[in-house]
């Protein structure tokens, strides 16, 4: 078999991959053109003149198929890194009622933003509160560059205002987490079937009589990490199971990412911070109408349509890397 190391691979493992498959083909053949004029020359020195035009033919079709297959490669790198499909998860926190209220407006905001953007957005789990607020909810998004937009929004959100319920008129600081969490095709995490659990039960809401009579819910605990993951939302068992399961994975992946960057958190240089979800990163003052990013020290104002999805411009900022004067 011929041997041909590129970028890492050999020519097997490239052609196992459907987009370089009939690159690597292509490629093999060429090499095993250059090896038989090589070894004919090597016989017949006559030939030379003969072989140097036909080797240069097969080094230019050479170079042009591993040109390709480097881009192909970097494009799919780039999927990987950047996945188009991540699963968005918050909170409430501290606060109480107030606290699953703006987990529920933080929500709102982003499926305004996801819609604004042409993302797929899809309800994975939701429990709401006696105000129908979220104290926790789960939610899928699909679409190009999704993860690359909104990777910086894992974080503590906190919310400064005046409650509806309050009667004195004191501002009430309340908090809600988010978590991003990157669905990748390649999954670099194996779960051992003996640490984890599962429980069925009957989904509730919308989805006809065969999803409120049979369980088709479930729900996942990892007992080493005591993470739990629900999925309400498909119409089958299976279905739930193995969306349950895919975010289980992205969270363990998270976990593992979550502590590498914290034994270079020294070194980083970045703005952006850890991306740790106990960390607090911006602040949504009402009585001020005004919305502080404290990793950048960036303030945006007009809240009532940041919180309709008017984000976008946050998010470049964010990404960019703007750092501008914290009047926090």
């Amino acid at each position: 078999m011929l041997l041909y190391i590129y970028m890492n691979l050999d020519l097997e493992e490239l052609k196992k991959d459907h987009n370089t498959n009939y690159l690597a083909t292509s490629l093999e053949k060429v090499l095993r053109e250059e090896a038989e004029v090589r070894e004919m020359l090597a016989g017949d020195e006559s030939l030379h003149e003969l072989a140097a035009k036909e080797l240069g033919v097969i080094h230019e079709e050479k170079e042009r198929l591993e040109k390709q297959i480097e881009e192909i490669l970097a494009k799919e790198k780039d999927k990987e890194e950047f996945p188009n499909e991540i699963v968005l998860e918050v909170r409430a926190g501290a606060g109480g009622d107030e606290a699953s209220l703006f987990a529920w407006e933080l929500a709102h905001m982003y499926e305004r933003f996801a819609e604004s953007q042409g993302f797929n957005w899809k309800v994975n789990y939701e429990s709401k509160s006696d105000l129908n607020g979220y104290k926790e909810a789960s939610f899928e998004i699909k679409g190009k560059d999704v993860y690359k937009k909104m990777r910086y929004e894992t974080g503590v959100h906190r919310v400064q205002r005046i409650p509806a319920t309050e009667k004195n008129g004191r501002v009430h600081t309340s908090t809600a987490s988010v978590a991003v969490l990157p669905i990748k095709k390649k999954i670099n995490f194996i779960i051992n079937p003996a640490e984890f659990e599962l429980e069925y039960s009957r989904s509730g809401g919308k989805g006809g009589q065969n999803v409120n009579k049979v369980e088709t819910a479930v729900r996942i605990i990892h007992k080493p990490t005591g993470l739990d993951v629900r999925s309400t939302n498909e119409r089958s068992q299976l279905a739930n199971r193995e969306k349950a399961m895919m975010i289980l994975t992205a969270k363990l992946e998270q976990l593992e990412e979550e502590k590498e960057a914290k034994k270079y958190a020294g070194e980083r240089k970045s703005q952006i911070g850890t991306g740790d979800r106990s960390e607090k990163i911006r602040t949504y003052n009402f009585p001020q109408d005004r919305m502080t990013d404290h990793r950048i020290k960036k303030s945006w104002h007009n809240l009532p349509k940041i919180m309709e999805g008017e984000i976008g411009d946050v998010i470049d900022s964010i990404d960019s890397g703007v750092v501008g004067e914290d009047d926090e």
